[in-house]
C-alpha cells in the first residue's frame, strides 16, 4: 500500500500554472501531492508501437512497386487490390490529335472518376506535342475499385509506378 504526501511548494506551483494555464491555479485548500504508488501509464499513440515513421520514408519506393507503361491502350488495370498506393510518373503526347485520350482513373465497376487528364490545358486543334507530364500522388483502392490508365494512341504515352503504402485500414506496409 502507498503513502500520500502533501508538497508545499510555491515554486512547483508556480511551474503548474504556467504550464497549465486551463486548470484555473491553484485554488485555495488544494495542495499538490505524491503518493509511493506505482501507477502503470499505457502508451497508445503511434509513435509507442513504432509506426511514427516520417511521411517522406512512409512513401518509399519498395520491392515490391508495379511498373506500368500503357501506349495505345485505353482503360488499362494497373492496381485493383485494396489499401493506399503511392503513384508517380509521367505522360506524354507527340504527334497525336484533338480526341485523344490520355488520363489515370479510377472505376468502381459501374462509374469512372477522372483522376488525372493530361488534355487538360492542351489545345490540340491539330497534330501537337506536349512536354512530358509528371505526376505524384495518393491514392485510396476500396473494395471493388481498380486504378486504371488510358493513353489511347500511338504517340501517346503513360509510364510510371505503383508502390503500396498501407493496407485499406491505414496499417503501413
Amino acid at each position: 500500500m502507498g503513502q500520500e504526501f502533501i508538497i508545499k511548494s510555491q515554486q512547483l506551483e508556480d511551474k503548474i500554472n504556467q504550464l497549465l494555464p486551463s486548470q484555473g491555479g491553484f485554488q485555495a485548500g488544494v495542495d499538490l501531492s505524491a503518493s509511493t504508488t506505482v501507477i502503470p501509464i499505457v502508451d497508445l499513440t503511434e509513435s509507442a508501437e513504432g509506426s511514427g515513421l516520417r511521411q517522406d520514408l512512409q512513401t518509399a519506393i519498395k520491392f515490391n512497386t508495379t511498373i506500368f507503361n500503357i501506349n495505345n491502350a485505353t482503360n488499362t488495370t494497373i492496381i485493383n487490390t485494396t489499401g493506399y498506393y503511392r503513384i508517380f510518373g509521367l505522360m506524354s503526347l507527340q504527334d497525336v490529335g484533338a480526341g485523344t485520350a490520355i488520363n489515370l482513373n479510377l472505376f468502381d465497376g459501374t462509374t469512372t472518376q477522372t483522376l488525372l487528364d493530361g488534355r487538360q490545358g492542351v489545345n490540340f486543334s491539330g497534330v501537337g506535342v506536349t512536354p512530358p507530364i509528371s505526376y505524384d500522388f495518393i491514392v485510396k483502392i476500396q473494395a471493388g475499385e481498380s486504378l486504371r490508365g488510358s493513353a489511347g494512341g500511338a504517340g501517346v504515352r503513360l509510364n510510371g509506378s505503383a508502390t503500396q503504402i498501407a493496407d485499406i485500414n491505414g496499417n503501413l506496409t
